[in-house]
């Protein structure tokens, strides 16, 4: 990162000297601030998203910024927050007017007034997020760094502009922003800053459900999802949020029988996850694939710690943590919860690779098939090098399994090879009971390789199941 004070090639875009024209148009002091600013230091790529602020009205910059633009876009405002935000080409640029903040106890939303540039850092919830580049005239693309945030960038530090427990109290979703700024970023929150979420970690409790699981979901897509959960945890915040991780922690033993830590584990599975997959749910899938383990915990004399039928529960509190956490229930859900119902399924047949399991196997998983194998691929966090590899071997003759029965048996999507009215035209019978017990056993026929998915067959096997069941065929 250079030191220079001057970032005019920061601001080669069109569009600032298009704000900056508006703001001697309407004589105002403006300001590029946040994270652009941020970002260009870090190198991070060019930001689709740019905040101005200004000594003034926001809203009126942005009119007249529009007006000044070729294609006049059109300025949504927001005139509860006295903001305005317009688009144009594939930028998004909001505008704010400079403004002091005041906080009551029970609410994150601040009683505001007019202030100054000061005020507006101050304001702020962490010093690298405080810098400013000039769009005046007279010092275009100068940096104004009042709290040395751009020393903060360059050691790599999470810290507040002031006092963390004034700002963590204030609007404590900071407190979730600075884990994610840190996981994001791979950087360290500083000391007294940590403390201070530590602290004041019951005021998350105010923090509406949906801006908590917008923080949890950029953790999750972070490179190393980890470092912000052990964060989450350090300081207290995940007791509140997400108690079913919580509840994995520790290692019993009973009898010199210990089982692994299920916390960490967890967080080696989502780690392992994030290398191969970007896709979010499959990584919430990731993280929540053991929660039915705490409350299945049982130790025997003949076999030691078990937590039988821990898919199953896991499977069912998937749902109440969504509905919980005001998550969607939808397609998305069901998708999580059949990932944590089946996640043990190919590890099981992975010792005995059956064609009949195998098959079951991709009907069930369906076209999720390739994410529950991703998934349980990600499961394997043994230190033992053998055993990781055997582990990893095992899986690659399940896939190679799943080629070749696929191929043969067209198992996935699978749509039965007899239909229910081929069924009732057969036995000239209606809509009954029997249908199904036919249609069910052509498929369990199928699936164990009794009979190969073709009609012919299928169809064969249907008469013999008929007669079985006292039906006269035609």
């Amino acid at each position: 990162m250079s030191e220079a004070k001057n970032y005019k090639q920061a601001l080669k875009h069109s569009i600032f000297e298009t704000i900056s024209k508006a703001s001697i148009n309407l004589n105002l002091e403006s300001y590029v601030i946040g994270g652009f600013v941020r970002d260009y230091m870090l190198q991070r790529g060019t930001a689709k998203d740019i905040d101005i602020v200004t000594i003034g009205s926001g809203i009126k910059l942005a009119r007249e910024v529009s007006k000044l633009l070729p294609n006049n876009p059109k300025v949504q405002v927001f005139k509860t927050y006295g903001t305005a935000m317009l688009k144009t080409d594939d930028i998004e640029v909001e505008f704010v007017g400079a403004r002091k903040e005041s906080y009551s106890e029970d609410s994150r939303n601040p009683v505001v007034e007019n202030g100054t540039l000061e005020d507006d850092q101050n304001r702020r919830d962490f010093t690298i997020n405080a810098l400013a580049l000039s769009l005046s005239k007279e010092n275009f693309g100068e940096l104004l760094d009042p709290f040395e945030g751009f020393e903060d960038l360059k050691s790599k530090i999470i810290r507040t502009p002031l006092d963390p427990d004034i700002t963590y109290s204030d609007d404590p979703l900071r407190m979730m922003r600075a884990i994610r700024f840190a996981t994001q970023l791979g950087f360290k929150i500083e000391k007294e800053s940590l403390n201070a979420i530590t602290r004041n970690k019951d005021r998350i409790k105010i923090i509406t459900k949906e801006r908590i699981v917008d923080e949890l979901n950029k953790i999750l897509l972070s490179e190393r999802p980890s470092i912000g959960f052990k964060l989450l945890e350090k300081t207290g915040i995940l007791d509140f949020i997400l108690p079913e991780l919580i509840a994995l922690k520790g290692i019993d033993e009973i009898e010199g029988q210990r089982h692994k830590d299920n916390f960490y584990h967890t967080l080696e599975v989502v780690d392992n996850i994030s290398e191969n997959t970007d896709d979010l749910w499959l990584r919430w899938a990731a993280l929540l694939h053991d929660i039915g383990k705490a409350p299945t915990k049982k130790f025997s004399k003949k076999v030691g710690w078990t937590f039988h039928g821990h898919e199953f529960v896991g499977s069912k509190m998937v749902f109440k943590l969504f509905k919980r956490l005001k998550m969607p229930l939808n397609e998305k859900m069901k998708f999580v919860q059949k990932m944590v119902l089946m996640s043990s399924r190919p590890i099981v047949i992975a010792s005995e690779v059956t064609d009949s399991a195998v098959r079951r196997l991709i009907f069930d998983a369906e076209e999720h098939i390739e994410e529950l194998m991703t998934l349980c691929e990600a499961d394997i966090t043994t230190k033992n090098p053998k055993r990781f590899k055997k582990y990893h071997n095992n899986f690659k003759i399940v896939r190679q399994k799943m080629v070749e029965v696929e191929e043969r048996d067209h198992i996935r999507n699978f749509q039965p090879p007899v239909t229910g009215e081929e069924i009732m035209e057969t036995f000239n019978i209606k809509p009954s009971r029997e249908i199904g017990i036919i249609k069910e056993a052509i498929k369990e026929a199928i699936l164990e390789g009794e009979i190969p998915n073709e009609h012919e067959a299928a169809f064969q096997f249907m008469i013999e199941k008929g007669k079985e069941l006292g039906l006269k065929s035609n």
